[in-house]
């Protein structure tokens, strides 16, 4: 450990006359602060109000046509029966694809109507949304998918969708129909 070489007596008398007027502090007490309060998890509680009102209010998921075992599909009211069987047949060439992994329901929904307005914009016709099987959700509950499968149908542009062929994604993917 280095010595310190003693203070020089102009140094000590300089320091003195400082500290001439400071009166020493002397505590019997420790102040402690208080812990500060829990967080207040904001977002989840705004999260769980936005499941809420879309569970309440938002479009009703059983209105999907089940065919062919549990495969979800849909088709507007009024075209014919064979776009979507088309569809369903690969007949229509995918122009371009949304991939949904590792977003959040609002992320998911803004991408979704992003997405599907640009490709309309830019007369894609048929269009593939990966939405994944919930295989890292918790209960490995496919949410997007259930999600998805509400929003297509209240979209204008969306002439029909169906589950994708399995090269293409099966049960985490859907195939959707865009308006002309």
């Amino acid at each position: 450990m280095p010595v310190r070489p003693p203070l020089a007596e102009e140094d000590r008398a300089a320091f003195q006359e400082a500290v001439a007027d400071a009166e020493p502090l002397f505590w019997d007490r420790v102040h402690h602060e208080p812990p500060p309060p829990l967080p207040i998890p904001r977002l989840s509680r705004l999260d769980a109000r936005a499941v809420l009102h879309e569970t309440l209010h938002g479009a009703d998921l059983l209105d999907l046509q089940l065919e062919g075992g549990d495969e979800a599909t849909w088709l507007q009211t009024g075209l014919p029966r064979s776009l979507l069987r088309d569809l369903r047949r690969g007949r229509w060439v995918v122009q371009a694809k949304l991939d949904l992994h590792g977003m959040n329901r609002d992320e998911a929904r803004i991408a979704v109507a992003t997405f599907l307005a640009d490709c309309q914009h830019r007369g894609q016709r048929c269009v593939r949304i990966v939405h994944g099987k919930g295989l890292s959700s918790p209960g490995r509950e496919p949410v997007l998918k259930k999600l998805v499968h509400g929003w297509l149908p209240q979209r204008r542009e969306v002439l029909a969708f169906c589950q994708a062929r399995t090269i293409e994604g099966g049960a985490g993917a859907v195939i959707v129909l865009l308006a002309g």
